[in-house]
């Protein structure tokens, strides 16, 4: 879902566009130029002056006199915001959404590619020539792994990591800060008798080597004296084909008494797994989502899964535009705040 602009918005965007660059100075020309110029009626025009005029980059001289253009010091270029999304999915995300209209009603125009990094498989060579097939002064991208964000930090627009293997490139980010969640959650399914633990996330997470979240997952195994492998943290085909057959080869000989499944659409497809071959939960093994989504409130047992707010995702990415807009540099990386939240999908081992 994306919010539209009005005529008069867009007449306005235009119009703020060209004074900022210098396109339109001094005093602006008169309505009934402007509506034929621009090929709209002299009412849209009107009502776009009257926007300019709110935010002060016009001045009115007085009845029957043109406006005069009075730009701020410190005036902001709305920006044409490339999204490379993880996959189509990832669109209809709640914090998405709202991080959407929040650029757009913040001036800048949004530019979604027809293909995402699942789509591309997080080939930089796919990724850099859909970049450059792709018209944006600047990127947002969800869940890139190590070597797209590198590529990203290596070009001149600015960029922006939403989640992803970030840490140690030069790139603005946020993501939460999960480790410390991870490690409640072991300890819970360690206390309550667990040992055969595993963790599936997706490949850009823990290749070439383990992230920040799978890396405190294997640390708090060891703490609590549970010897770690390949089998904690399994690679697999990252399809829903792939995803299938780890849950079946993890199940055939000696499965898991509890489970860390990424994301809300791996979760539901590993309950799916579970129900079609009568393994109960949380009689027969345990289940976290490693993060939270809306249908859970409506879930009983209650899911247990790592809690975090969006509202501080979509402001910091807000205020990373609000700065590139204004030609500053703003290559801060943020952690926000995230929790275990226990739940009716975890209980006693087997």
């Amino acid at each position: 879902m994306i919010y539209l602009k009005s005529a008069a918005e867009q007449v306005a965007t235009h119009l703020r566009q060209q004074a900022i660059e210098g396109q339109l100075t001094g005093l602006l020309p008169g309505v009934k130029h402007l509506a034929t110029g621009l090929g709209v009626n002299h009412k849209t025009v009107e009502a776009a002056l009257l926007l300019l005029e709110k935010e002060g980059i016009l001045e009115v001289q007085g009845s029957g006199r043109r406006r005069r253009i009075a730009l701020p010091r410190d005036a902001v270029v709305p920006k044409r915001v490339g999204f490379m999304l993880y996959d189509a999915a990832s669109a209809q995300l709640d914090y998405m959404i709202n991080l959407r209209h929040t650029l757009q009603e913040a001036g800048h125009v949004l530019v979604i590619p027809d293909k995402a990094l699942v789509d591309l498989k997080m080939d930089v060579t796919r990724v850099a020539g859909m970049v450059r097939s792709t018209s944006a002064d600047a990127w947002v991208i969800s869940a890139g792994s190590r070597a797209v964000l590198e590529w990203f930090a290596a070009q001149p627009e600015p960029s922006f990591a939403l989640f992803g293997r970030q840490q140690g490139i030069r790139v603005a980010g946020v993501k939460p800060n999960k480790p410390g969640a991870y490690t409640a959650a072991v300890h819970r399914l360690v206390e309550l008798g667990h040992r055969s633990i595993v963790m599936l996330c997706r490949t850009e997470s823990r290749l070439p080597e383990p992230g920040r979240g799978p890396r405190a997952f294997l640390d708090a195994l060891e703490a609590r004296s549970v010897q770690t492998g390949r089998y904690n943290l399994p690679d697999w085909d990252d399809t829903p084909q792939g995803f299938q057959a780890i849950l079946e080869s993890l199940f055939r000989v000696t499965p898991p008494t509890a489970l860390l499944v990424d994301e809300a659409l791996l979760f539901a497809a590993t309950q799916q797994f579970l129900a079609r071959r009568g393994i109960r939960v949380p009689e027969d093994v345990s289940l976290i989502c490693t993060d939270a989504d809306p249908t859970f409130a409506w879930c009983r047992p209650t899911i247990a899964h790592i809690d975090w707010d969006s509202r501080p995702v979509v402001r910091r990415v807000a205020r990373w535009a609000a700065a590139i807009s204004r030609g500053r540099e703003d290559l801060k990386q943020t952690l926000t705040k995230a929790t275990f939240a226990d739940g009716g999908t975890v209980g006693p081992a087997k």
